[in-house]
């Protein structure tokens, strides 16, 4: 049976709405969106501050890796059905960094249309908002985010808004297709929770307008959280889910270029673009690898974007990692994903132990600030105080190489964090608990790409040729 929650029954008495039927989705026409930021962790004054910062993205990041390897939840189906539209040209919407991990984005839903924020988040489907005059936010006391002005949407104030009936094909797209058979002729489709890394949310379903610039996107599903732990924002969902924003729109690609992230959350936005042409063509200098096929049972693994990731270098110099962590099973375990959700980039024991060995090797001349290890929960952390007088340091280039021959040879900002005290600290994390050779550390993906390493790139997700473009430039 399906989790129910005294605070979700309420919404049964809050919504005057009636079931809603299903209906395509297409967009047409290109839009581009801003992403800026959500919420701030600007560092205390002290010499402290900016491992402080440090320490707290990487236990969030940590905490998402455990959860994409790990879903407490496992309530979406596995289909990706976003067929393309015959002419889709591009979208686009501004994005914005968040010094503690997120990049967010504003999206307009109901009759006339209300505004919430959203984080991006290609790791999971559903799009949900704080919903209801009655919806409440535990542990949601985010630096320079009071949970009381939260944007929250109002389904009473929107004309288009319905409930989605429990025989609602949208209703399938999260309890899987048995769920009708457990429905009364009118019964609407069960509340849904859901667990993140770093808290849950849980509501119900609503068939709702889109609000997009220049135009209008009918009966699209909408989660309406009334309750959450922990996400002072709503989701908007772009994995490979039936529910994700992408598939609802069924557009052909998507692409965003994440800006540098910046610890006092200066007031920047980049764009999102939704829609580019369609067909074989490649988005002029971008490299491309292939997304791997998705797991097909219906597990939560079915989500994601898995790519190929084929080799590791370090300064030139090949990691060795243990072939079956880079190739996923048929069961999702193992592999890399490409993750927005997330900040640092994680990677199994044996994959981390093996890259930071070989910067530790490269690096030894410089003392390891094993404090700054302790506090920040990033290793390993350098010394670099006494570098050159014009502030340059040679580094160890990190290159990740993709099936296809794409290569991604990231610059030092984007794998080294460098602190005013004249500290670098490696910008990618690992589980502490070691696992044996064969264990996968225990389910998932073995590598999440974070959005910390894919700053200042152009990244486009093609979904029409199912591959994964990027290319480095200034993101603006």
């Amino acid at each position: 049976m399906v989790p129910t929650h005294p605070l979700l029954l309420a919404i049964f008495f809050l919504l005057s709405a009636t079931s809603s039927s299903s209906s395509a989705n297409v967009l047409n026409s290109t839009i581009t969106l801003h992403l800026r930021p959500l919420a701030a962790h600007r560092p205390s004054p002290d010499q402290w501050g900016e491992v402080e910062a440090l320490a707290d993205l990487s236990a969030s990041s940590l905490a998402r890796a455990r959860h994409l390897k790990r879903p407490k939840k496992a309530n979406f189906s596995s289909s990706f059905t976003a067929s393309a539209a015959d002419d889709s040209s591009p979208v686009d919407l501004p994005l914005s960094s968040h010094s503690y991990g997120g990049y967010t984005v504003d999206l307009s839903f109901g009759t006339p249309p209300q505004t919430m924020t959203f984080v991006m988040d290609t790791g999971s489907s559903l799009v949900w908002s704080p919903c209801t005059s009655h919806y409440k936010c535990s542990r949601c006391s985010f630096p320079t985010v009071n949970p009381s002005n939260l944007s929250v949407f109002i389904p009473r104030a929107s004309s288009s808004s319905k409930i989605i009936g429990c025989r609602n094909p949208k209703c399938q797209w999260i309890f899987g297709r048995d769920i009708a058979s457990q429905c009364p002729t009118s019964q609407v489709c069960p509340p849904y929770i859901l667990q993140y890394g770093s808290g849950s949310t849980g509501g119900l379903l609503l068939s709702e307008s889109l609000d997009l610039p220049g135009r209008t996107v009918p009966n699209f599903l909408l989660g309406c959280s009334v309750f959450s732990s922990a996400q002072p924002a709503g989701i908007a969902g772009f994995g490979r889910g039936s529910q994700s924003l992408p598939a609802q729109l069924r557009i052909k690609r998507f692409s965003h270029c994440l800006l540098s992230r910046n610890f006092d959350d200066s007031p920047q936005t980049s764009n999102l673009v939704l829609g580019t042409v369609s067909g074989g063509r490649k988005t002029k200098g971008l490299s491309y690898t292939p997304f791997r096929e998705n797991p097909s049972s219906p597990t939560a693994f079915s989500e994601y974007y898995y790519v190929g990731l084929r080799k590791i270098t370090v300064g030139g110099k090949a990691v060795k990692v243990p072939h079956h962590y880079l190739v996923p099973e048929s069961e999702g375990n193992g592999g890399t994903i490409v993750d927005s959700g997330t900040t640092f980039t994680f990677m199994e024991r044996p994959i981390f132990e093996a890259v930071a060995k070989e910067f530790d090797r490269q690096m030894g001349s410089h003392r390891r600030a094993v404090e700054v290890e302790r506090r920040s929960g990033l290793r390993p952390c350098y010394d670099v105080s006494d570098r050159s007088p014009d502030g340059s340091l040679e580094l160890p280039e990190l290159v990740f190489y993709f099936k296809g021959g794409a290569k991604m040879a990231l610059p030092g900002e984007n794998y080294f964090a460098l602190l005013k005290s004249g500290v670098i600290c490696l910008t990618i994390i690992s589980d502490s608990v070691m696992v044996g050779p064969d264990a996968r550390g225990g389910g998932g993906p073995a590598v999440v790409l974070g959005s910390f390493q894919q700053q200042n790139y152009q990244v486009e997700y093609d979904l029409e040729n199912n591959r994964l473009g990027f290319m480095r430039q200034i993101c603006r």
